[in-house]
């Protein structure tokens, strides 16, 4: 089942540095408690991914994220407020859940409301965001310094750094890769092509991914008409006629495979408690992120905007 045009994938992976902490049970064996014992209170980074699926219209999908509704006479557009267009919304997104739970290689639980907004006792997942905390403790008030060049959450500085431009990503990029640290002439250890900014980044830090899936019809129509205006110059520049067989290459993929030209924006938030360590922690991403055969691309501009544009994606 495919998510409907001017959709919004928003997948977020959060790794915080955490102990471990055993679940000790009296009815335990003595090999049992001995191995709880062993990495009891050791430090480990903790994996969580939260999937954000978001419908929008075409206005929005295009908006820029400092825009602000204050401007406008009502905040909802009209697509959304059409019941049927959201009934058929839902339903695309529950086939969405049963076909990853199907898969067998991820299981995916939907979220209650209180679990997003939290309680009295226990915050939910929007100030868990905001306050860049995941545990389950009493909420605390804490101040948000909106400074791009030294955002603070509280006692947390941030660094952010974005991929959203094609150049700056290698020639060819892959679901998967050979790790060569843990890869013999025998043997190849596969790690996810993003794994250097994921388990392999020993930091607080949360790797963000949008995926926006437009109007795949209008976009190929688009493509075909560059395409036939890249031949028709192909005669004065290489390079024209170098795009125009790239163009004419996924137009063939994308009408014989079946596949969908999409948008995506990826970003790195990592956070720190000093400055010392938060220079560490820039450099230790941007030489993950150079791993990677991208360039590493410092963002000093809009972090504040960044940040709460992540907030807005889960209101939604």
């Amino acid at each position: 089942m495919k998510l409907p045009a001017f959709s919004v994938v928003y997948k977020q992976d959060w790794f915080t540095r955490e102990s471990y902490r055993t679940e000790g049970d009296v009815a335990e064996s003595f090999l049992s408690q001995s191995y709880a014992g062993h990495f009891n209170e050791r430090p480990y980074l903790r994996h969580r991914c939260f999937l954000y699926l978001t419908k929008t219209t075409r206005e929005r999908t295009r908006r820029r994220s400092d825009f602000s509704t204050l401007c406008r006479g009502y905040i909802l557009p009209k697509e959304i407020t059409d019941w049927d267009a959201v009934v058929k919304f839902l339903e695309a997104v529950e086939q969405f859940e049963r076909i990853m739970n199907d898969s067998g290689h991820v299981r995916m639980k939907r979220l209650r409301t209180e679990e997003l907004v939290g309680t009295e006792d226990s915050p939910g997942l929007f100030e868990k965001y905001l306050a860049l905390e995941m545990e389950d403790r009493p909420p605390v008030l804490q101040d948000i310094c909106l400074d791009p060049e030294r955002m603070r959450v509280g006692d947390k500085r941030l660094c952010l750094h974005v991929l959203s431009d094609t150049e700056d990503l290698p020639a060819s990029v892959a679901t998967d890769r050979r790790y060569e640290r843990l890869s013999t002439d025998r043997s190849d250890c596969m790690l996810s092509f993003a794994a250097p900014v994921g388990l392999l980044l020993s930091c607080n830090h949360i790797y963000s991914q949008y995926v926006f899936i437009d109007d795949a019809q209008e976009i190929l129509q688009q493509m075909e008409k560059t395409s036939r205006n890249m031949l028709s110059l192909s005669r004065y520049s290489r390079s024209n006629a170098v795009n125009h067989e790239w163009a004419e290459m996924f137009l063939d993929e994308a009408h014989t495979q079946g596949l969908l030209p999409v948008r995506c924006h990826c970003n790195v938030l990592a956070w720190a408690d000093d400055g010392e360590e938060l220079r560490r922690i820039k450099n230790d991403t941007g030489s993950q992120l150079a791993l990677m055969g991208c360039v590493p691309r410092h963002n000093t501009v809009d972090p504040p905007r960044t940040l709460l544009v992540g907030h807005s994606r889960k209101c939604r």
